[in-house]
Formats: structure tokens, sequence, C-alpha cells
């Protein structure tokens, strides 16, 4: 977000340029995505996995069967997670007003959809046998339904903070609950090993993952503090480091000697026996990584991020995606839609150019009369802005300020792929 350096307008410069550029976009795929990828689940032999989106698309690759989807149904509410059956021949999706849809020979045992709920449902985790599963609500009230036995719920305590997350016992005889200030919740055979929730947190718990046997866990904050109970070792934490942007998830290795922590740039980080095969930190995301899932062997891993995307490491194998950070083949279209903000990589690429050359790769400098890194105009800003963006680019996020160049490209610019060629910085729009 930046002031034109020469801050002098050039619209009647660009309305007249014939050359604009305009890359063709790398892409796989030719789909346009509704919403949102929310989660990704790898197949029992790794040789795929399945993207699940908010409104409950279900994307298959490599040996992950396409079973069916919510993606043509209305939903009452989004899609908050997904859960393969044991065999990884089928998956249920689950919407955050405990509505559950089931796909493959994942079976429906009911749902929490026409319950009045006091708090949303955040989560779930199937039984051992794939023939039950648990909701868990963000005020730790519990849901269960086939063999998943009720075991207790949080609903009736008063809770400092809200729940975050769950993980069931190896046996599926317990469950534990964890909230965002650390405060650990067991029931049925899920020991209770310590908690969190007496320490001064300098970020909150964004999740936890029990080791191996069940005899201890760990939890980890957005900071990427990590806190260690039972047998989970500690081999290290982030919380030390300058992050460039916040923890959102861990994952252990197989043998529960290590684990890594994945951050929403994609930036990854090992300890104990987890080795490091790569991260997405330096790469230009469309959208921000929002987990990880390791390989069986732990020998690799895929990230994804929330537009889809997924970046696969050591041994874990791309088998296709649907965001535009990883995928390579061009199409001869640029008009898919890739990104939360409607903006495809190829024009990503191409506005990227026009900051780095007018604003030196700034994004937020404000000026009298021009702002953002692309140096708007104020004037123009508010009369492309029609996506109820902040009132000022140098507010907006990179792919906001983008999006708005679209809008002003396909006006002034011959089309939506338009963009100035900017041999020299020729001022602000």
């Amino acid at each position: 977000m930046i002031m034109a350096a020469s801050g002098v307008s050039v619209i009647s410069v660009l309305a007249v340029q014939a050359n604009a550029a305009a890359a063709t976009v790398p892409s796989g795929v030719d789909v346009v995505l509704n919403a949102p990828i929310v989660s990704v689940a790898p197949t029992q032999t790794a040789d795929g996995y399945w993207e699940v989106a908010s409104d409950g698309g279900i994307f298959s690759f490599g040996d992950a069967r396409y079973y069916g989807s919510a993606g043509a149904i209305h939903l009452n509410q989004p899609i908050v997670g997904m859960h393969p059956t044991s065999d990884g021949d089928g998956y249920w999706l689950v919407a955050s007003d405990g509505g559950i849809f089931s796909f493959g020979d994942a079976q429906y045992y009911g749902s929490a959809s026409a319950m009045h709920l006091n708090r949303p449902i955040v989560g779930m985790d199937a039984t051992p046998d794939g023939k039950g599963y648990w909701l868990v609500a963000s005020d730790g009230g519990m849901f269960s339904y086939g063999d998943a036995r009720y075991y207790g719920s949080a609903s009736a305590m008063h809770l400092n903070r809200p729940i975050v997350g769950m993980d069931a016992t190896p046996d599926g005889k317990g469950y534990w609950l964890v909230a965002s200030d650390g405060g650990i919740f067991s029931f049925g055979d899920a020991r209770y090993y310590g908690s969190a929730s007496a320490m001064h947190l300098n970020r909150p718990i964004v999740g936890m993952d029990a080791t191996p046997d069940g005899k201890g866990y760990w939890l980890v904050a957005s900071d990427g503090g990590i806190f260690s109970y039972g047998d989970a070792r500690y081999y290290g934490s982030a919380s030390a480091m300058r992050l460039n942007q916040p923890i959102v998830g861990m994952q252990p290795t197989p043998d529960g000697k290590g684990y890594w922590l994945v951050a929403s740039d994609g930036g990854v980080f090992s300890y104990g026996d987890a080795r490091y095969y790569g991260s997405a930190g330096a790469m230009r995301l469309n959208q921000p990584i929002v987990g990880m899932q390791p390989t069986p062997d732990g020998k690799g891993y895929w990230l994804v991020a929330s537009d889809g995307g997924i970046f696969a490491f050591g041994d874990a194998q791309f088998y296709g995606s649907l965001g535009g950070s990883t995928l390579s083949h061009p199409l001869t279209s640029a008009s898919i839609i890739v990104g939360g903000d409607g903006v495809t990589p190829a024009q990503i690429a191409a506005w990227d150019k026009v900051n780095v050359c007018e604003e030196s790769g700034r994004w937020n400098v404000d000026g009298p009369v021009y702002s953002g890194g692309l140096g708007f105009s104020h004037q123009n800003w508010t009369r492309f802005n029609t996506f109820g963006y902040p009132p000022d680019a140098a507010d907006a996020t990179p792919d906001e300020q983008i999006r708005v160049a679209v809008a002003f490209a396909t006006v002034y610019l011959g089309g939506p792929n338009g963009a100035p060629d900017q041999n020299g910085c020729s001022g602000g729009y």
C-alpha cells in the first residue's frame, strides 16, 4: 500500500495503451471455486487426498474416490471440517450448524442440524471403526452418533475461553477438548495430564494432538509455543522466533518423537525426528495456509491453502490442486477465478510488478492524493471499490487492491487481464 512516487495520475496514458501485459494463467484445472477450501485429508494409502470447501464441495485427487458432495445443496451454515472413514473409501462433512453429509462408505448416523445449538460446531472426530462420530461445539457441547459413546461435555461448565478442538483417544473410549486458553477437559478413558490454563499465554492455543499411545498430548499456540504433557516430549518451539505469520497447526511424526508446526504463510518448522522437507514460506500465496498433513511414514507432508492450493514436500505426492500457486500447466483462457478475492495468478503477477516498480514492494503507504501499493487516487479507489473493502486503499490487503485494479483495468486497459507496461514507473491510477 503506497503512494505513487511521481504523484501524477496517468489514467489518460493507460487508457490508450494497447500492449498492456497479460500473462497466461498457470493452472491445471478450469474450475471456479464458489467458496474457499477449509480442510484436506489424505487417503489411507497417502496416494491421494480430498479437499472440502465451505459450501460442501468435494474435490478428489490421486486415488481419492469421489462419492458425492454437498456443493449443490443449499447449506444453512458453512462446512467447518471433514473426516475420512478408516478405509479411506468415504468421508463425512460437518457444518457449523451440526449438519452431517456422508459419502461413499461413510454411513449417516445422525446430525445436530435440527437442534437449537447454543454455540456453533467447531470440529468432529470419528470412532476407530468408522461406525460413529462425535461433534464438538465451541461451548464444549458434545454430540455423539452411531457407536460413538457420550462420555460427558463441558457445556455446563463456565469456560474462560471457547473450545477450539478435540482429539479422541486411540481406542475411541474417551476424548479431550481444548480451549483457546489452554484448558484441557478429559472424558472417558482420556486421562488428564495437565493444561496451560493457569499460564499467562502470549498467544491463544490453536490446536492439540495426542501421542500415538494416548498417554500424553501437545498444545500449540499461534506464536509457535509448544506445551507438552504426559509422555509427550518437548522438542522445541517457535515462540522465540520472529514469525512472519501466526502458527495455524501442528502434526506429530508417526512415532511421536517429533512434530512439525506450520504457519499461515506456509513456513514449516520441524523438531525432534520431524525432518524438514521444504516450505511455502518463500512463495507468493494467493491465500493463507490453513493446515498440514504428514504422509503415513512421516517422510513428507502436504500443506493446504484456503483457496485449495496444495503444496507437496518430501514423499508427499502432488495429485492436483484447486489453487493457482503450485500449478504449472497454462490454460488458453485467463478467466478462471482461483482466489477468494476473485483474482487469478496472472493478474496477481502482473500487478505485483507494478507494485514493485512504483512502490518498491510496499502496500501500505497512505498519501494525500494516492495510496496503496498501486498508487490509487482516492477518487478511483472509491469508484472501483465495489466489493466492500476498506475505504482507503492503504488499509486493504494486496489481493483486495489487485481486485480493484482488475476492475479498473476492465474499464481503462481493455479487459481484466490488462496491466500497465512498467518499463518505467509512470504514476498512480
